[in-house]
């Protein structure tokens, strides 16, 4: 009948829901992954399971999973294409798709070589956008300077230097533990699917969070937060992300200039003063080399710039 929309999709059946949530579990404790990969396998399992009881008007069982071929994958990825979703957001949603096909298929007792035959979308991976030595040093400086309540003030300079001095991601750092102090030499960071590093501790962290803790009003438990909110809770990413924009506004720098940018900083400048990747790779603690390769093109990049911008011959 024309001038009706797309079919709805469909309510996942009983039996896909409880094996969705037996995967889920699996992925949980047998492969160490985060809450957040957790819930975002989730969504990407339950964005293809709808979208297939819509496209074949059933929903999709776990028997029925054994006659998807290709085709129905290419839709699925043409229809999250159409609706906005970026190829790298693909790429990783039908990975995920995958890995859940592959566990089905084996507890099922079927054959799923037809679906997963069908290649992930391509994607250029975007370069990380670090921030130069010296307006890092300054959003250091400048967040001392920033909240009106000190020990708010040097909390932010605490968990900031952690960002770039330690390589940290704000969710590790903001998973400190009273425990965690006093900090010696080094730090062991448990970060994505469960995998622990050790990092060097700089002395100018040590001393940052030490300035913190003196006037900190909140008293450290082992198990309680390092840095708090100040209503004494366990401090969240949005603060620190809210700091962050006001230093770069006021700094002048680009939206790119985000906590996570000192990370990237953090292992764009330690490459450009000579550490190795597999050093910087342990220190980030990324599970493949590849990961770290990117900050290779971020440093030949900042070569070229300098060197068409230098050369006599330019």
């Amino acid at each position: 009948m024309s001038g009706q929309g797309p079919v709805p999709p469909l309510a996942l059946a009983p039996a896909m829901s409880d094996a969705l949530a037996r995967w889920l579990d699996g992925e949980r404790a047998t492969r160490g992954r985060s809450e957040h990969t957790i819930t975002a396998y989730q969504g990407d399992l339950l964005a293809f399971l709808s979208f297939l009881g819509g496209h074949h008007g059933e929903a999709a069982l776990p028997r029925t999973l054994a006659a998807l071929t290709q085709t129905d994958l290419r839709a699925f990825a043409a229809a999250e294409r159409a609706r906005g979703l970026s190829p790298r957001s693909l790429a990783r949603r039908l990975s995920a798709i995958r890995s859940f096909l592959r566990w089905i298929s084996d507890r099922e007792g079927f054959d799923a070589s037809r679906a997963l035959s069908a290649r992930s979308p391509r994607y250029r991976r975007s370069l990380p956008r670090p921030i130069p030595v010296e307006q890092a040093r300054a959003v250091l400086d400048l967040a001392g300077e920033r909240h009106p309540t000190p020990w708010v003030a040097a909390r932010d300079v605490a968990v900031l230097t952690l960002l770039y001095g330690l390589g940290l991601r704000i969710s590790e750092a903001l998973a400190l533990n009273g425990r965690d102090w006093p900090m010696g030499d080094s730090l062991v960071i448990r970060g994505k699917g469960g995998r622990e590093r050790m990092v060097p501790v700089l002395p100018a962290a040590r001393q940052a969070v030490a300035a913190y803790l003196r006037i900190c009003p909140f008293p450290l438990t082992p198990e309680g937060p390092l840095f708090f909110t100040v209503k004494g809770k366990r401090l969240y990413a949005g603060a620190i992300e809210g700091a962050m924009a006001s230093l770069r506004q006021s700094l002048g720098l680009p939206e790119t200039a985000t906590p996570h940018a000192l990370r990237h900083s953090f292992a764009t400048h330690l490459l450009a003063a000579g550490g190795d990747l597999r050093t910087i790779q342990e220190l980030l603690g990324h599970a493949s080399l590849s990961t770290t390769q990117v900050y290779t093109g971020v440093d030949d990049a900042h070569l070229l710039a300098v060197h068409r911008a230098a050369h006599p011959r330019r």
